[in-house]
């Protein structure tokens, strides 16, 4: 999966990123719980640089709880702060609100200090593509601000959200880089749905997710399409599960990409289980 996917408003995101970072307080970098090293943009450590930071892992209630500790300990470890969050349900959205504040606390106090009046922290929202940005956005804000959808893309411009009295927030397009060199990173990508499936072989896709199942989580996998063995072939695998949802075409032929789509949507959905595709350790 040789993927190279950069178009246009990619580049004029990078350049309002490094326009507008001057405007605010701190970073809040969204990254997906389940794909924490592959959902990190990693030119957005260039644009940021030195500029305080939050790490917002989304999608927690989909990710392996286990695994999810590895992660907080690692970026506890590394000290780098991060929380993990459930846009959705609005699970850490305030503790996120409260770590905000304690980051750029020091600023603040040196302004008053200096005799300015009170103002909001101002903050900016990075993030790939399907990250969940605009439901976090809609989620922190306690009101629809920012168009939500479950395709990568949605999000074209930039806007201003005033959050409450002290927070204000500066929405930002996803960005993803130009070219991926680690095929898993591709993969990865196109699991979780960052990837519009438009570009992509889904049958591939949901190959190699299978694979990958099979191997981390094979207990999940045969519970969700009752299979008998996975001592095999993932393509067999994948006709085994279409044979039991009745993913078939006149003839008795599988229906491919039905079982496919299928196999992924329920993946992305969290249906199959909380599953985390990476690890610290292997890539971070």
């Amino acid at each position: 999966m040789n993927i190279q996917w950069f178009p246009g408003h990619m580049a004029k995101t990078r350049r309002l990123l490094s326009e507008n970072l001057r405007l605010v307080d701190a970073v809040i970098e969204l990254i997906d719980a389940r794909i924490p090293i592959s959902s990190r943009n990693p030119d957005i450590d260039k644009i940021i640089g030195s500029k305080p930071r939050i790490t917002a892992l989304n999608k927690s209630d989909l990710a392996d709880p286990q695994v999810s500790g590895e992660w907080s300990r690692w970026y506890e470890e590394n000290n780098r702060p991060c929380i993990f969050i459930d846009s959705l349900s609005g699970s850490g959205i305030e503790e996120l609100k409260s770590r905000l504040r304690d980051l750029v606390k020091d600023k603040i106090e040196k302004e008053k200090s200096q005799g300015r009046r009170f103002r909001p922290i101002r903050t900016m929202v990075v993030g790939i593509p399907n990250v969940g940005k605009s439901s976090f956005i809609n989620r922190i804000a306690g009101r629809a601000s920012a168009a939500t959808g479950d395709r990568p893309g949605v999000t074209r411009g930039k806007q201003w959200i005033r959050l409450n009295r002290e927070i204000e927030l500066l929405d930002t397009p996803g960005i993803l880089w130009p070219k991926f060199e680690d095929e898993r990173t591709g993969l990865n990508l196109a699991f979780t749905g960052a990837i519009r499936d438009e570009i992509l072989d889904i049958y591939e896709v949901a190959l190699k997710l299978i694979e990958k199942l099979a191997q981390d989580y094979p207990d999940l996998l045969a519970q969700r399409y009752r299979l008998d063995s996975l001592d095999k072939p993932a393509y067999e695998i994948m006709e085994e599960a279409a044979i039991k949802r009745g993913c078939i075409v006149s003839g008795g032929e599988i229906d491919y990409m039905r079982i496919s789509t299928i196999i992924l949507d329920e993946f992305r959905g969290g249906k199959i289980g909380r599953i985390s595709l990476e690890r610290p350790g292997k890539g971070e």
